[in-house]
């Protein structure tokens, strides 16, 4: 059994995750008598990705490599791999070349003084003004929607205790989100700091729709607030229609005509038809969720695995 398990979901990384690899093989030669191994997880890449993996457990015998039917999301994927990790302390990170593993160390240092989970976050972000607006809504989300302590700032790159992936892995709904799964688990969340390399190649997996679905999944799946805030923002409405209703009662006793425009009508019409489809829509995604969840949808389908040992 290893002591630490290095877990890598893998998309349109045919020529960075080697790199990857060896970088940890490198980082743990220092690590002298503490075992690891490495979960690589092809999320239904589109290039020779899955190939990739093949040949580099075939090299060492610490590594494991998860083909997954379809792509079903990072989320999904790094769930795939929790499931068949080992190690007492799990590093979650990219397979892009982005993440600094020098910094490995300092993770390690600041999850023994007694964290459950430690993110490594950012200095400087080498993203695209899209990706680091990204970044940014999905913190406010955290922050709002999930109770997230403002001091945490978080990444894809962490360490967590076993015990806690044991706990998120149990979770078995459709629509997984690392930060939520994180948060509900534990409050024993520190950061460190480090620095962020640009990709070795290529361009990000997430579209504007992909993210928009994952804030989405993250509210909708570990959050009630945006139901809530509907109410609220229907009660605003409704008072407002009450007192406009006594105003124009008020006038019309007091002999006040008043000539109403067209175009404030419809732009009210508008407004609040709006706001009622954006309401309704989003109960809607509610009730979509509950049912793909009750017809026990899976979070991911694995196609083929090697390296597996028997005792896992």
């Amino acid at each position: 059994m290893a002591k630490y398990s290095f877990v890598i979901p893998c998309y349109r990384s045919e020529n960075t995750l080697p790199k990857v690899v060896a970088e940890i093989k490198s980082e743990m030669s220092r690590r002298k008598g503490d075992t690891y191994e490495i979960v690589m997880v092809n999320d239904c890449s589109p290039d020779n990705v899955w190939s990739v993996i093949k040949k580099l457990v075939a090299e060492e015998d610490n590594r494991i490599g998860i083909n997954l039917a379809r792509n079903f999301g990072q989320h999904s994927a790094l769930l795939a791999g929790y499931a068949r990790c080992s190690g007492d302390f799990v590093v979650s990170l990219d397979d892009d070349g982005q993440t600094p593993l020098d910094s490995l160390g300092e993770l390690i240092a600041k999850i023994e003084e007694g964290y459950d989970v430690v993110y490594a976050y950012y200095r400087v972000i080498k993203q695209t003004a899209f990706r680091k607006f990204g970044t940014w809504m999905a913190k406010r989300m955290a922050e709002i929607m999930l109770h997230e302590p403002k001091d945490v700032k978080g990444s894809s790159f962490f360490i967590a205790r076993k015990y806690i992936i044991d706990e998120i892995v149990k979770y078995k709904n459709a629509f997984p989100y690392m930060g939520g799964l994180i948060l509900r688990t534990t409050r024993n969340i520190a950061s460190v700091p480090t620095n962020h390399r640009k990709r070795l190649e290529g361009v990000s997996g997430y579209s504007p729709f992909k993210l928009l679905s994952l804030w989405i999944n993250g509210f909708t799946a570990f959050s009630v607030k945006p139901l809530e805030f509907s109410a609220f923002l229907g009660f605003i409405l409704a008072l407002a229609g009450f007192v406009y209703a006594i105003v124009t009662i008020v006038r019309r006793v007091s002999g006040i005509t008043q000539v109403e425009g067209w175009s404030t009508i419809i732009s009210l019409l508008l407004i609040i038809g709006g706001m009622i489809l954006i309401m309704l829509g989003l109960i809607g995604e509610y009730i979509g969720r509950i049912y793909i969840s009750i017809n026990n949808s899976p979070q991911y389908v694995i196609k083929e695995m090697v390296g597996v040992k028997e005792d896992l």
